[in-house]
């Protein structure tokens, strides 16, 4: 055995006992992965033991470097607003409804410019990329149909398990894997576009912290990072939970990050919501039906409440809104007004090497709703 897999396989052990990598250690031995330069043992041993362990912000940081660097293709669309990024990092123990997809909708419906970066179900029974591809976007694509997409309508979604977006090793690692780890958080900074806007839910309350530090390291100007419970003691939410409390960790433009709770109540969420009506399917057609009936205004409860609660941080980091509150009631307009409707009609053509069958495809959603 050759001295450069005793060297990993030390940092694995390390990884066991409980001890933390610096940036420069993390990037190294995720290049190592990307470069398929160690054995697919010593790969997931390596994943497993850094997820078991807590990844800390260096650790964080170190792997988004790797991935960032060596395996994101870069591009940037020409806009004139400021690119958001939102999504959930999935691993958390209540699955929801995709809601942050939803929500981002209804914010490009609102005017925020959104350059998504997400990917199929890994932790998740319905994940990002699966859900917009049963509503009709074209998730398969090249990156430059997604760059016109951002361009044309605001919005559009890079495919983290694609080898247009990640051509070395990330998409080889993603469609083989099936537990959640560190690549929940790391992969899904490595955007191509890197926005320096963001909205991320985290699986436990722990990672609040780490996430939004490593945010602010790698350079997002402003930042909400957010992990909600699920109400009944147990587990929780990688969202705003609109049944009972959850966490925020806020960065400002300042480089100054602070911390605080909110409730749904004082919110302004004006609907009870149990964890039953909110959690997730296991068919992603079910799913997208139950996405349009919100945005067809024929579901103004639950998932309608839900989704408004977590478009407000979208609004609210872009300053579009000065409270949260004033985003769950600009969110309440745009779904009621058809607004968010008329936008996902517009993704499902801008972001498609065949509009026509983006459109038909939504077309015969609607009819079965």
């Amino acid at each position: 055995m050759n001295d450069k897999f005793k060297k990993f396989g030390n940092s694995i052990t390390a990884l066991i006992s409980g001890k933390d990598l610096n940036r420069e250690q993390t990037r190294e031995l995720f290049s190592e992965i990307l470069n398929n330069k160690q054995s697919e043992i010593h790969q997931g041993a390596f994943l497993a033991a850094i997820t078991a362990k807590g990844p800390c912000p260096d650790e964080i940081a170190g792997a988004w470097d790797a991935i960032y660097d060596i395996d994101t293709v870069k591009i940037r669309p020409n806009t004139k607003q400021p690119m958001v990024d939102n999504c959930g990092t999935g691993m958390d123990s209540f699955k929801t409804f995709n809601i942050s997809t939803a929500a981002a909708i209804v914010a490009a419906a609102g005017g925020i410019c959104l350059a998504r970066h997400g990917a199929r179900a890994v932790t998740s029974r319905c994940g990002t990329v699966d859900l917009c591809e049963t509503l009709g976007v074209d998730v398969e694509c090249p990156v430059e149909t997604v760059k016109t997409s951002i361009e044309k309508v605001g919005i559009g979604l890079f495919n983290a398990m694609s080898p247009f977006v990640h051509p070395q090793a990330l998409f080889r690692i993603l469609s083989r894997i099936s537990f959640g780890s560190i690549l929940n958080i790391a992969a899904s900074l490595a955007n191509p576009v890197m926005p320096e806007y963001g909205v991320r839910g985290v699986y436990a309350k722990e990672m609040i912290s780490p996430v939004i530090e490593t945010m602010k390291e790698i350079g997002f100007k402003k930042a909400m990072v957010f992990y909600g419970s699920s109400g009944n003691g147990t587990g929780g939410m990688d969202e705003l939970s609109p049944i009972a409390k959850s966490w925020v960790a806020e960065l400002s433009e300042d480089g100054n990050i602070k911390h605080y709770s909110l409730s749904p109540e004082t919110m302004g969420i004006r609907y009870p919501v149990t964890p039953d009506e909110i959690a997730g399917g296991n068919d992603p057609e079910k799913e997208a039906l139950r996405l349009l009936k919100v945005f067809t205004s024929k579901e103004k409860k639950a998932l309608y409440e839900t989704i408004c609660l977590n478009a407000a941080p979208i609004f609210y980091v872009t300053k579009e809104v000065d409270t949260l509150q004033k985003g769950v009631e600009k969110a309440r307009d745009i779904i009621d007004s058809g607004q968010a409707m008329d936008k996902l009609w517009q993704w499902v053509q801008a972001q498609n090497r065949n509009p026509h069958a983006g459109k038909e495809n939504l077309k015969a959603l609607l009819e079965k709703i």
